[in-house]
């Protein structure tokens, strides 16, 4: 219970930390779009495809390689392999990113002419060239914090870096703003650099430091040659994978405006959609996936060092309590999207076409959400390169789907493309999870229970604030309503068993409202089959907290 606790900790700060950077970045998104207009955000977004290529051959895997064998080391006691460890991964770290670095910046001038056929994506993917050692050994540190369980370091070089990057925006857009589309693009690169590099410097020190923790008093028993091996076998076939992977997003980002065009859009509105989509509504119905993403990240370490010791029951009782809890997390935020999109689409960009677009992907949230979880896992059982299989089939389908449909029926079209390459990767990662972990998951309880309570909670409060006239503003009705629907929400998922009595008994006793003897086994955390002794002990020790 001691470890799911400090878990629960670590996926709380992380939360926190991720929930107050999103924000920030909703927020500032929303201004970038005020200041700078919706094709601009359109052209940003192709400049970031591009560059998303270049980052994956700049990190190639480094951050689940660290991982992986930072948190094999620790649970084999082997404090020097550790260090050996991670001279290799700084210097896989350094090779790649380089090497990516140097081709983005020589290649910009053909890629702005004959890919993306925009001569202002030249000098922003020049500038953001410059980046990509940085943000590859980034990523390095962020996989040992991870592993050691020190995620708070991660949380404080996260929330200075966004710090930092917004404050250089806004101070570049007030020098660049009035030169057009191309210098808006060129102020938002040249703040990632300097934050990125801001990130690298502190994240790196905090490595320096927190290092010595590990004194290498015993001999590693691991050759370079082992370790080399160890490291090129988890990272390169992500890597290589990542790499198919990357090039047909870009690829499918590069046509999605193009195919727009098809359907009798001008290059310009074209744009301004695609940016809509992509720069502003994706932000939104991903923003609550910090909740999931902060706790699935901290799997892979759990998971990994779970196999690695071949405890297969705690491998299964992880995977169920992810499935519950995401299930029930993930329907919540769906139901609040579908309810108030209208709103927020307003409220944050003063943008319709933002609504509905919000409205229209809400539904999906579900699938989305469970994926994110799902795909950790994965990685943290060493099924990394299926995987990123079902990654490269998402995306080839993605481009096939985006030919076929965007020139017929536009921006609709893109979202069925969504919807179906979403379903598809979820059910093909899914099922291989539950062949993995040969868990059985109970529908009623994980999908029906959730479903059922959103929908009659969401509907109520509706309907009650349809007839009521309440004199609220709009943020207000929001806030109200949506904790009335959480309030109800949860009321419903314990009455239909979503979450059972032994449940709510387990996250008491997370949470030290309730503690419980360390001598009772699993099946007997139920207060009622507590004996008198326990029960005495347990009331003594409510009193003493």
């Amino acid at each position: 219970m001691k470890q799911i606790r400090r878990f629960i900790a670590s996926g709380f700060l992380l939360t926190v930390s991720a929930l107050i950077m999103r924000s920030i970045n909703v927020s500032f998104s929303a201004y970038v779009s005020r200041e700078a207009g919706a094709e601009a955000m359109g052209v940003f977004s192709l400049i970031m495809s591009v560059f998303g290529f270049a980052l994956t051959v700049a990190t190639s895997g480094i951050n689940l390689a660290v991982t992986r064998m930072v948190s094999e080391a620790l649970g084999q006691g082997d404090e020097a392999l550790i260090h050996k460890s991670m001279k290799k991964c700084t210097a896989y770290c350094l090779f790649f990113s380089l090497f990516s670095a140097f081709a983005l910046f020589f290649l910009s001038d053909f890629i702005g002419d004959s890919v993306l056929h925009d001569q202002r994506t030249i000098r922003p993917l020049k500038i953001l060239a410059f980046s990509l050692p940085f943000i590859s050994l980034t990523s390095a540190y962020n996989g040992y914090f991870s592993a050691v369980r020190r995620v708070y370091k991660n949380t404080f070089y996260s929330v200075s870096e966004q710090l930092i990057k917004i404050f250089f925006t806004v101070k570049l857009f007030e020098l660049f703003i009035y030169k057009g589309i191309e210098f808006a693009c060129i102020a938002l690169v040249s703040a990632d650099l300097i934050s990125e590099f801001s990130a690298f410097l502190i994240s790196g020190t905090m490595y320096l430091f927190d290092k010595k923790r590990y004194s290498r008093t015993n001999e590693c028993k691991h050759s370079d040659k082992e370790i080399k091996n160890k490291l090129l076998s988890i990272s390169l076939p992500v890597a290589f994978s990542t790499y198919f992977r990357s090039s047909l997003l870009t690829l499918e980002h590069i046509l999605i405006p193009k195919c727009l065009t098809a359907s009798g859009l001008a290059r310009s509105a074209a744009l301004a959609s695609y940016g809509t989509l992509h720069s502003m509504v994706m932000p939104i119905v991903l923003f609550p996936l910090a909740v999931l993403s902060s706790f699935a990240g901290l799997l892979i370490p759990e998971l990994a060092e779970a196999k690695i010791k071949k405890r297969r029951a705690a491998v299964q009782y992880i995977a169920k309590r992810t499935f519950q809890f995401s299930f029930i997390f993930s329907f919540f935020i769906s139901g609040i999207l579908i309810c108030f999109s209208q709103e927020l689409g307003m409220i944050i960009y003063k943008s319709t076409e933002a609504s509905h677009y919000i409205k229209l992907l809400a539904p999906l949230v579900p699938i989305m959400y469970l994926d994110s979880a799902t795909d950790a896992m994965l990685k943290g059982l060493g099924a990394q390169v299926y995987s990123m299989n079902v990654n490269i089939i998402d995306a080839l389908l993605s481009i096939f789907l985006v030919i076929i449909l965007l020139p017929r029926y536009g921006m609709t079209g893109y979202v069925i493309t969504i919807y179906i390459t979403e379903l598809v990767n979820f059910t093909l990662s899914f099922f291989k999870l539950l062949i993995i972990t040969k868990l059985d998951i109970k529908i009623a309880k994980t999908l029906l229970s959730p479903a059922f309570s959103i929908i009659t909670a969401s509907f109520f409060v509706k309907s009650v604030f349809s007839f009521a006239e309440i004199p609220l503003n709009g943020n207000e009705s929001i806030i109200i309503k949506c904790l009335m629907i959480l309030a109800i929400y949860m009321i419903l998922i314990r009455i239909t068993k979503g979450i059972s009595k032994n449940d709510a008994a387990w996250l008491k006793n997370i949470f030290f409202i309730k503690r419980y003897s360390e001598d009772r086994c699993e099946d007997c955390r139920d207060a009622r089959k507590c004996s008198a002794r326990l029960l005495q002990e347990r009331l003594k020790s409510i009193q003493k907290y």
